[in-house]
C-alpha cells in the first residue's frame, strides 16, 4: 500500500483553464517524474503493444492525421507527433461524441531529466457540462488518470502490468480512489473554488470511483 500512496503523491495535480477547438475549457494537469530515459517513456505512449498494459487496448491509423479507438470507447484523432517529446490527441466518449467535435483534448508533454529520468506533463482540455462538472469537479477525470499513470509507472519500472478493474475494486484500491479524489478536491481548492462545491464534488467523486460495498 505504500508504494501506491507513494505514487499519488509523486504527482502534481493542477485545475486550470484553457481552451480547445470548440471554445474556452477547464483543464486538469498531471505533472510528475518517471525514473525511466524518455525515448523508453515515449515509447510506452505510443507502442500499442505497451499501450494496452497501462491504458486501453487500442486501433485505428496511428499515425499524425490518423484516428485511434480505445477498447474502453474512447477515440480521436492523431493532432500533433513530435517523437519523443510531445503527443496531442482529440479525446471523444461514447457513440453519440462525435456531435460534439473539437470539445475534449490530450496533450502529453515529455522532457529529459537530468539524472536519465522524464519529466511528464499530461494536460486534459475539455468543454464539460452536467453531470461531468460541476457535479464532480476535476476528479471527473483526475481519479481515472491518476490510475492509469499508476499503472504506467509500474510498466515503466518492471514491464508489469495490472488488470484496471480488479485494481479498483481492491481495498487499496478504493482507497487509492478515494485519496486521489480528494487531491483533486485540493487542486479545486487552489484554483479558488468554493469550499461547500468543492466537498459536494470529491464526495460525488468518491462514490463514483469507490462506492460503498453492497
Amino acid at each position: 500500500m505504500k508504494d501506491v500512496l507513494d505514487e499519488l503523491a509523486a504527482v502534481r495535480r493542477v485545475m486550470g483553464k484553457g481552451s480547445v477547438p470548440a471554445g474556452e475549457a477547464y483543464t486538469v494537469e498531471l505533472r510528475r517524474r518517471y525514473d525511466a530515459e524518455i525515448d523508453d517513456v515515449w515509447d510506452a505512449i505510443t507502442n500499442p503493444e505497451r499501450l494496452r498494459r497501462w491504458l486501453r487496448p487500442v486501433t485505428g491509423d496511428l499515425r499524425l492525421g490518423g484516428k485511434y479507438e480505445l477498447a474502453g470507447g474512447e477515440h480521436g484523432e492523431i493532432l500533433r507527433c513530435e517523437p519523443p517529446r510531445l503527443l496531442k490527441v482529440s479525446w471523444l466518449y461514447g457513440p453519440d461524441a462525435e456531435a460534439w467535435p473539437g470539445t475534449s483534448e490530450v496533450e502529453v508533454r515529455l522532457a529529459p531529466g537530468p539524472a536519465g529520468d522524464t519529466e511528464f506533463e499530461l494536460i486534459h482540455a475539455a468543454v464539460v457540462g452536467e453531470p461531468s462538472f460541476p457535479t464532480y469537479g476535476p476528479g471527473a477525470g483526475g481519479v481515472g488518470w491518476d490510475l492509469a499513470l499508476l499503472t504506467l509507472a509500474r510498466l515503466l519500472a518492471d514491464g508489469g502490468s495490472a488488470d484496471h478493474e480488479e485494481f479498483e475494486k481492491s481495498p487499496e484500491g478504493r482507497e487509492f480512489s478515494r485519496r486521489s479524489a480528494a487531491a483533486w478536491g485540493e487542486a479545486q481548492l487552489a484554483a479558488g473554488g468554493d469550499p461547500e462545491h468543492v466537498a459536494a464534488a470529491v464526495e460525488a467523486t468518491t462514490k463514483f470511483y469507490a462506492p460503498d460495498p453492497a
